[in-house]
């Protein structure tokens, strides 16, 4: 169908016949048929829409550059909405300037718009008040990603270079960079010079004096993790949008493309439930200790919490404190927990984090603990942490959302002593374990975080043990750790809030306490230091 705007008309395609109405909106250099997989995933649940923007395949040009300004642009998706739904609402999806020239549509006072999806193309505005936040690295970043809008600027060159090579070139441009093989529109040519005009019209205009711009209706924002063009997660959208929802997918920029199912399943789940979901987070060792107050930290962020323990009174107990729930698993087993792992997806989601905290203490030197001693340490504090990272870093890759791991590692992992050798190692396999697994998740959007307190008040000095010393020699050391720790006052509440802003800022290593970091830093430039450190007798 044929939708009047202004002096250019619209080619409209309408799929499915009932359910809310969706309206997909395309971007540069594409047309309507960029969503053509999604909407077939779409249209047995929803009326889905889509359109050929100003310029681009069947619709008309204007015959000014001013005639692809966002109000012009804004006004088209309007008079779209009039015609296929009227007097409805509708829930849309803008991709790259598609997005772009909704987040216009999206902030007019009095839209018709009951949802929002954005993906790969924020709003203009709100980049501009951010451009003017102050100079950082997450600005210079932007800079180089954008490179391309300075190319589309400059006058004749810019148009021959896509007619003359580009645009018949497209098709290949695409497998290269996105590895998915499609034919480029008949009119790519024209269409690609037409949108150079989206550019010239409106980046320099409202980068220079951006407005207040503010979305009520509930909004999704996807940020593909591999897209070289544009990242969202500077910006501060909290402040122009009451409810948001943030998403991650592991997709270049032209997810449509490339991911159509987790696309729709993203804009199906957020038609049919805008409300902003709770983020789930689930800790092994969560009875007590850093684990504990782990959860207490998710759950005072709004998250859902699951924690597990093998002691199921002490995880019911922390579950009671953050209205969550709580589960009694041994993470020696690799059995025990995929099946933890499944149950936990079946019942309440793979989570958004995992925290691999389940740990014990051992203290003794080499020669005098046990080969029974070191399985039981290496079982707990490395193979535990093995099959939470396998079982639940499984289920995040399936459902291709990204997500985020933490791994409890030690300053012991960098920080040799004479009498930590069991602990020792298997807190430093878990640091590189981290960083390993770090580099194989990056693809997936899944980060990965290696904590490393030092002296921190938790009840694992009273149950440590202790190599090559009778039973009253071993409670004599562990009332005296605990001492010492106490005396210490740094609490595990605080090491918790250490994990939050991990995940938050996806940060690699974080060493916790002022030891801790002194010794990474001496680590790196005085590793000496720290052998003449390991000889002292500290038991």
């Amino acid at each position: 169908m044929k939708v009047r705007s202004g002096e250019v008309d619209l080619a409209v395609q309408v799929r499915g016949t009932s359910g809310p109405t969706v309206v997909l909106v395309h971007g540069y250099p594409d047309t309507h048929a960029v969503w053509n997989r999604v909407a077939a995933l779409l249209e047995g649940d929803f009326r889905v829409v889509t359109y050929d923007v100003r310029g681009a395949g069947a619709s008309t040009a204007p015959s000014t550059q001013d005639g692809y300004r966002l109000g012009r642009l804004a006004a088209d998706l309007f008079a779209v909405i009039d015609a296929v739904s009227p007097g409805e609402p509708v829930h849309l999806v803008g991709h790259d300037w598609g997005s772009i020239q909704s987040w216009e549509a999206v902030t007019t006072p009095g839209a018709r718009i009951a949802t929002f999806t954005s993906i790969s193309g924020p709003c203009l505005d709100h980049m501009g008040h951010w451009s003017r936040g102050g100079l950082s690295l997450a600005h210079l970043r932007q800079f180089v990603r954008s490179w391309y809008i300075g190319a589309f600027h400059v006058p004749v060159l810019a148009p021959l270079f896509w007619r003359l090579y580009l645009a018949r070139r497209w098709g290949d441009v695409l497998r290269r960079l996105e590895g998915v093989r499609t034919e480029p529109a008949p009119t790519i040519a024209s269409d690609a010079v037409n949108g150079l005009s989206l550019y010239r019209a409106n980046i320099r205009p409202v980068m220079r004096s951006p407005r207040q711009r503010r979305a009520p209706m509930p909004v999704q924002v996807v940020q593909p993790t591999r897209d070289r063009y544009i990242r969202t997660e500077p910006l501060d959208l909290e402040r122009w949008v009451p409810s948001l929802r943030r998403r991650r997918i592991a997709a270049g920029h032209w997810a449509p493309l490339t991911h159509p199912e987790q696309l729709a399943r993203m804009i199906s789940e957020f038609v049919e439930d805008a409300t902003p979901p709770r983020r789930l987070v689930v800790i092994t060792g969560g009875g007590s200790g850093i684990g504990r107050a782990t959860a207490v930290a998710f759950a005072a962020t709004g998250a859902r919490v699951v924690v597990s323990d093998v002691d199921f009174a002490a995880a019911e107990e922390t579950a009671g404190m953050v209205d969550g729930h709580a589960y009694e698993v041994d993470v020696r087993s690799e059995e025990a927990v995929r099946a933890w792992a499944r149950r936990v997806a079946d019942e309440h989601g793979v989570p958004d984090v995992v925290v691999n905290n389940a740990g014990i203490g051992h203290s003794g030197s080499f020669l005098s603990t046990s080969a029974e001693q070191w399985r039981r340490v290496l079982d707990v504090n490395l193979w535990g942490v093995v099959h939470g990272c396998r079982a639940f870093g499984e289920l995040m890759v399936e459902r291709g959302e990204g997500g985020h791991i933490v791994n409890l590692s030690s300053a012991a992992a960098y920080l040799p002593s004479k009498i930590l050798s069991a602990y020792a190692t298997s807190k430093a396999a878990v640091f590189m374990l981290s960083d390993c697994l770090r580099a194989e998740l990056a693809p997936h959007a899944i980060g990965v975080s290696a904590i490393c307190p030092g002296v921190v008040n938790t009840n694992i000095t009273a149950t440590t043990t202790f190599s090559g010393v009778s039973a009253e020699e071993e409670r004599r050391k562990q009332d005296r750790a605990s001492r010492l720790y106490a005396r210490r006052g740094f609490g595990p509440e605080r090491v918790a809030a250490e994990i939050v802003r991990a995940v938050r800022r996806n940060r690699p290593v974080v060493p916790v306490t002022v030891e801790a970091k002194a010794a990474r830093i001496a680590g790196r430039v005085a590793p000496g230091l720290l052998r003449t450190f390991a000889k002292l007798d500290l038991g």
